[in-house]
This record gives C-alpha cells, structure tokens and sequence, in this order.
C-alpha cells in the first residue's frame, strides 16, 4: 500500500512553524490541512488535527507573554 500524508505532514510542519512564528497566519494554515487531512482519511490525521489546533494557541500565549514582557521591560 502506497499510503500518501502529504497534507497531514504539511499540518504538522505549519503547526510546528505557528508555535514560535506567526501564529495568526500558521495556524489557520495548519488548521485547513488538518480537515483536508481528515477528509483524505491519511494515517497521521488525528495527530495532525490535534497539532494544527493545540500549537497556535500555545503560539500565541506564548507571544502574547513574550510581547507583554518586552513591553513592560520598557517602561
């Protein structure tokens, strides 16, 4: 069997990259290749899934503290 994950790796691969950089863009990336990876029925769909939806939240606490950080440091 020649079993295809191309959309359940690029899933990962975008929800990985939203975890330090962009998440507002990365995520709904990360997001849309995880459905399209559901809706293929590729083996890694469910980790996919979960990665796309799990790291640009944590992307973006993970911003949002940094930033309040670097904000508060300047004054």
């Amino acid at each position: 069997m020649n079993e295809k994950n191309t959309f359940s790796i690029l899933a990962i691969i975008f929800a990985g990259v939203s975890l330090l950089f962009f998440p507002i863009l990365f995520g709904p990336a990360a997001l849309v290749m995880g459905i399209l990876a559901m809706v293929k029925q590729e083996r890694l769909r469910v980790l996919a899934l979960v990665l796309s939806i799990v790291l640009p939240i944590l992307g973006a606490i993970i911003g949002f503290i940094v930033g309040a950080a670097a904000v508060s440091s300047m004054y």
